[in-house]
């Protein structure tokens, strides 16, 4: 992916979002485009793995709030002509015409740069380096991309945390070459173009640009013999299982990072990063909110009026509550320390709601009871429903 891309390439249109999108808005198109476009959904399906490749490439833009505020920046500038030739040198200084493909070195061939790099204002400072002729530093081998995964956890593990093995099928490290990209016997020689520096530098006017070296794209290195299990990328996808350790108390969205744990980087490049997406299945009793774990407890009419002590369940044994007398349906009691368990020792609560259940029938005894009860009890206070009442009476 090179700086060119970010002006001719729309990002939005290949998520198929428009530029206000929230950043949940751009995550859901790409998870939807992602799999019904991944390989291995498609197989032998060229067109599939193409547009896989464009989606996750302008997600890794439009993912990232810093690349893709710059992406925005970049397209506006030059979608506005600040950069476009002009022959009587209007704003140019010296009157020099300046053309877009000076920046990128021309039209093809332009030099790879992957987004591990300081993106739209490190461009700039590369190629105006004023008159002098200043150095613009070598980019090495370019960063691996970052890896999704989504995993599924049960409730009560989520709550106190669990190690479960993560099967993916992305690239990994060549074991032929082990990430350099030469043949076994052989190591990338120093390019002969920038001479290890990884870039190259040219006048123009009164202008010197440094551009990463198109020999070596930048890396200072090159193959002379390529591995010929990767063809001198120094990666392949394989099959590799991993331990993700889920810490206490992970919430259903939240996002695990494993930093070196993604793509590897082409030629032995520092590797991306892998990003583990949440998913709590719901508990048949439990719910959460935030460290509260939250639990629904039915009463009866006599228990609400009279009171009673409530056993009820929490994830690691049982309590008793007490439930005084005239409790309300819908009061909520609270177990304290019975709730979510934190690594840094901060814990929640069970919050117990009651709800007085009333029977659909009842025995000729129990309605004896019951209306012997009412006779016994004062109507409840309805006075400031009267007046309306009358109205429309």
């Amino acid at each position: 992916m090179s700086s060119k891309d970010w002006i001719e390439k729309d990002y939005y249109a290949a998520l198929g979002v428009e530029k206000s999108a929230s950043s949940d808005e751009i995550k859901k198109s790409y998870r939807k485009l992602a799999r019904e476009s991944h390989p291995d959904h498609n197989p032998g399906d060229p067109k599939a793995e193409e547009r896989f490749k464009a989606v996750s490439e302008a997600y890794a833009v439009l993912g990232d709030e810093k690349k893709r505020r710059e992406y925005d920046e970049m397209r506006s500038l030059f979608g506005s002509g600040a950069f476009r030739r002009n022959a009587r040198g209007g704003g140019q200084p010296g009157g020099m015409p300046f053309d877009v493909s000076d920046l990128f070195g021309g039209a093809a061939g332009g030099a790879d740069t992957r987004f591990g790099g300081g993106g739209f204002t490190d461009l700039f400072s590369s190629i105006f380096s004023g008159g002098g002729g200043g150095a613009a530093r070598a980019r090495g081998p370019a960063r691996g991309r970052d890896v999704e995964a989504e995993v599924a956890l049960d409730f009560e593990d989520a709550v106190r945390g669990v190690t479960l093995p993560l099967t993916l099928r992305a690239p990994g490290v060549c074991d032929t070459c082990h990430g350099n990209g030469a043949k076994p016997g052989t190591q990338p020689v120093a390019c002969p173009v920038c001479h290890g520096a990884g870039v190259t530098t040219r006048n123009q006017g009164s202008f010197s640009f440094s551009e990463p070296c198109r020999n070596c794209q930048g890396v200072g290195t090159i193959v002379e013999e390529k591995c010929p299990e990767c063809h001198g990328t120094g990666g392949v996808t394989k099959t590799r299982t991993l331990n993700v350790r889920f810490p206490a108390g992970v919430a259903d969205g939240q996002r695990i990072r494993l930093a070196g744990r993604g793509e590897p980087g082409e030629r032995g490049g520092p590797a991306g990063d892998l990003f583990v997406h949440v998913k709590v299945r719901p508990d048949e009793l439990f719910g959460r909110t935030g460290d509260d774990l939250t639990l629904t407890v039915p009463i009866t009419f006599a228990e609400a009026v009279l009171g009673t002590d409530l056993r009820v369940p929490t994830l690691d044994g049982t309590v008793t509550l007490r439930v005084p007398p005239g409790t309300p349906s819908g009061r909520v009691l609270r177990a304290r320390g019975k709730g979510v368990v934190r690594k840094d020792g901060r814990t929640g609560d069970l919050l117990v709601t009651l709800d007085v259940v009333v029977p659909a029938k009842v025995s000729d005894e129990a309605r004896a009871a019951l209306e012997a009860f009412a006779a016994q009890t004062p109507p409840a206070a309805r006075e400031h429903l009267d007046a309306r009442v009358r109205r429309f009476s």
